[in-house]
């Protein structure tokens, strides 16, 4: 039950456990045919998206890399572990980086962020490119990317725009030329219901512009070497082949299902009665605006936050995510993205409220909040939970 991986149905199980096919025949070069042509309907994008046998970081390095000019201005917003992995990685590459620091747990403020785009400007450091996330995976907040790129097209129309959504494609609407978006990662292991290994990107027709004359160093995740490649039917390098067959069907299934709305719904489901349960157990989460795709459930006082989690997996059998750097420890993280049934949510769930119970200290009916009494009522707040799930099951998730 973490943000990611995430679990897989069965039937992609199957496919995975298929005999190894070469990449180079002719069927699976139909197979990539069908997978590149329904891609850029999930980026809701008139453009290519493209595939790399590779991490989602691996696609964040290629979405920047493919438009970068080392010495360029690069303004990253920072507001958690991946957020700051962006800017390292742009910085790495010879930008000159301008860091928008938010509060971990926060989402950006627009008029906030506009105005340092202003002043950005009036410094003479108008960014070239300007990178985010859609979902700070580390913290589950959402950002207002709308709003964001409404707001550098407002101060400098040629900006580039680049989205981390990899936590977010398939989990949240995000339509990509309707936003006005320059360029969109996402990863397989999220709400696509994959196992790690596959990254997804697209670029806008304003970024194709500045792709060919890019002087950022590239190989592997050239994306013209890539291009060429695709028009052929093939990939740059050696595909992933049982991870391409089972995005085949992913995606086939999604759109026999009425498109990537079926997943936006359940995934919203699981997300809102998880906080509906938290409070009314009397715990609390971390997103001032959370993400749909994940949840951040604050570590209740006098609890140790490892021993919290651990006691999740080891005796309910459960896993999830604690957190990272200054969250270690403060915070759990559950996932709402992948082959979740009504019964995996349950369970999750009822582990995090029976082991809060289990390791609330003895002085806490001193506090005012009294918070074991409301953990006490977890049967009461599951049941309500239960019913709610009943309304909106995912089909394939029985």
């Amino acid at each position: 039950m973490t943000p990611g991986p995430v679990p897989v149905p069965p039937d992609v199980l199957k496919i995975l456990s298929a005999p190894i096919e070469h990449h180079r025949t002719p069927g699976f070069q139909k197979c990539l045919e069908n997978v590149l042509g329904r891609l850029p309907r999930f980026f809701g994008t008139a453009q290519r998206a493209f595939l790399h046998t590779s991490t989602g970081s691996g696609g964040m390095e290629s979405l920047l890399i493919n438009v970068l000019n080392p010495g360029e201005t690069v303004a990253a917003v920072v507001s958690g572990k991946f957020g700051e992995r962006w800017a390292d990685m742009a910085e790495v590459y010879g930008a000159k980086v301008e860091r928008f620091n938010v509060t971990w747990g926060e989402s950006i403020d627009i008029a906030r962020f506009e105005a340092w785009l202003i002043e950005l400007k009036a410094s003479a450091k108008t960014p070239a490119i300007v990178l985010s996330q859609a979902c700070e995976t580390s913290t589950g907040a959402l950002h207002p990317v709308r709003e964001m790129a409404r707001a550098i097209r407002r101060v400098s129309p040629e900006t580039l725009f680049l989205v981390d959504a990899i936590t977010a494609l398939g989990a949240v609407p995000l339509p990509m030329d309707e936003w006005d978006l320059d360029g969109v990662v996402g990863g397989s292991q999220k709400a696509f219901m994959l196992p790690t290994g596959l990254s997804f990107v697209a670029w806008s027709a304003r970024a194709w512009k500045k792709i060919p004359h890019a002087r950022c160093p590239r190989f592997y995740f050239d994306i013209r070497t890539e291009l060429e490649s695709n028009l052929r039917g093939e990939t740059g390098f050696s595909s992933a082949v049982p991870l391409i067959r089972a995005l085949d069907y992913v995606l086939g299934e999604v759109e026999s299902f009425g498109g990537a709305g079926i997943l936006y719904k359940r995934i919203e489901i699981l997300a809102e009665t998880t906080r509906e349960f938290c409070r009314d157990v009397g715990l609390e989460t971390l997103a001032s605006v959370p993400a749909p795709s994940l949840t951040a459930i604050k570590t209740p006082i006098g609890i140790d936050g490892n021993k919290w989690r651990s006691l999740i997996e080891s005796e309910f059998g459960v896993v999830l995510m604690g957190g990272q750097d200054s969250l270690k420890g403060k915070i759990i993280r559950i996932g709402h993205m992948g082959y979740i049934s009504d019964g995996d949510h349950i369970t999750a769930l009822s582990a995090i409220a029976q082991s809060a119970m289990k390791l609330t200290p003895p002085n806490a009916s001193a506090r005012k909040d009294r918070p074991e009494e409301r953990l006490a009522n977890w049967q009461t707040a599951l049941s309500k939970v239960e019913s709610k799930l009943q309304k909106t099951p995912l089909p394939w998730a029985k």
